[in-house]
């Protein structure tokens, strides 16, 4: 069994009020992203902040240049070097996830805010620990994986209206 990262739920923004779960079905996306990837993550750490879309615009803004919100945003942490404490503790990363635009995306796809929550939350793990989808092939290892991790925990393929969605 592979060990799953410590994860750290931080709430900046008064919206998720209304969604008390939305910390344990971000840390049960997780552990299921790390065992069913089998990533090497044992001591590791990773933050996941849940923004609104004005929090999430200005990440976007100030990281990507895009000034629009967003539904997830990934941060990969740098790796430290050689000259780096021993006993420091490896950091994932951080992701932040925007309250509007997941509500808005769940409501028009007509999914359960938590499946869609739980999709976002695995989507950016996947990011933290190598995954992309710059390229069809590694768009579709990366949609393939995250299929598989939600299937694992009981919702349907995200993927599977995008013609219609298109």
């Amino acid at each position: 069994m592979s060990s799953v990262p410590l994860t750290e739920v931080l709430v900046v923004a008064d919206c998720w009020q209304s969604e008390p779960d939305a910390e344990a079905v971000i840390h049960r996306a997780i552990n299921a992203a790390a065992e069913i990837a089998d990533a090497d993550v044992g001591e590791a750490e990773l933050a996941v902040m849940l923004t609104d879309d004005a929090g999430i615009r200005t990440l976007n803004s100030n990281w990507r240049g895009i000034d629009k919100p967003t539904n997830v945003l990934s941060f990969p942490a740098l790796q430290p070097t050689a000259n780096g404490p021993p006993d420091a503790p490896r950091m994932l990363g951080d992701i932040a996830i925007a309250y509007e635009t997941t509500r808005r995306e769940a409501d028009e796809e007509e999914k359960p805010f938590d499946h869609h929550l739980s999709h976002l939350a695995v989507h950016g793990f996947l990011h933290l620990i190598g995954y992309d989808h710059e390229k069809d092939d590694d768009a579709e290892a990366m949609e393939g994986l995250e299929r598989e991790i939600l299937a694992q925990l009981g919702i349907p393929d995200p993927y599977a209206d995008r013609e219609r969605m298109d």
